[in-house]
């Protein structure tokens, strides 16, 4: 199966559209997709895109919510009032709404980050700023699992 894999920086044109990485473009393209659905993410300040699949993954969670509890209705307002399909044009671009822009910080460059089954969208400072808060953190835990290790009797 195809994933989005990697990253990479791509500057707006005049009118505020960017060019989706053409390595982003083929996933979509072989998954028959054109349109892309876009939701802000909770606990970054990234946009998470995906296909159409993406929205009816989150779909399916709700629907296993009772309908009755505030956890539904909230899961509901958030997939559904904080996302916004993306159209890409016949040149692989899409553009960077104000429903972007106020979310992410992006100003003249976006950065495409590759999730495996949906890629995300951020300003490239703050995603530089969280790839090291990620990288930082995983060497923390990694060194933390070998301290353990080192400890357990063999």
């Amino acid at each position: 199966m195809d994933r989005y894999l990697s990253s990479a920086i791509n500057r707006l044109d005049a009118k505020g559209r960017v060019s989706v990485p053409a390595h982003f473009r083929s996933v979509l393209q072989r998954s028959g997709q054109s349109d892309l659905y876009a939701l802000r993410a909770l606990d970054v300040p990234a946009m998470d895109v995906g296909g159409p699949d993406l929205l009816d993954l989150y779909e399916q969670r709700i629907a296993q919510e009772d309908p009755f509890l505030q956890m539904a209705s909230d899961m509901s307002f958030f997939v559904h009032g904080d996302g916004a399909f993306l159209k890409v044009d016949q040149d692989g671009r899409i553009t960077m709404s104000e429903f972007i822009r106020s979310h992410t910080g992006i100003t003249t460059e976006v950065a495409f980050v590759g999730r495996g089954r949906f890629f995300q969208i951020w300003s490239p400072d703050r995603f530089e700023a969280h790839r090291a808060t990620v990288r930082d953190r995983l060497l923390r835990l990694r060194q933390a699992s070998s301290e353990i290790s080192k400890g357990a009797p063999g």
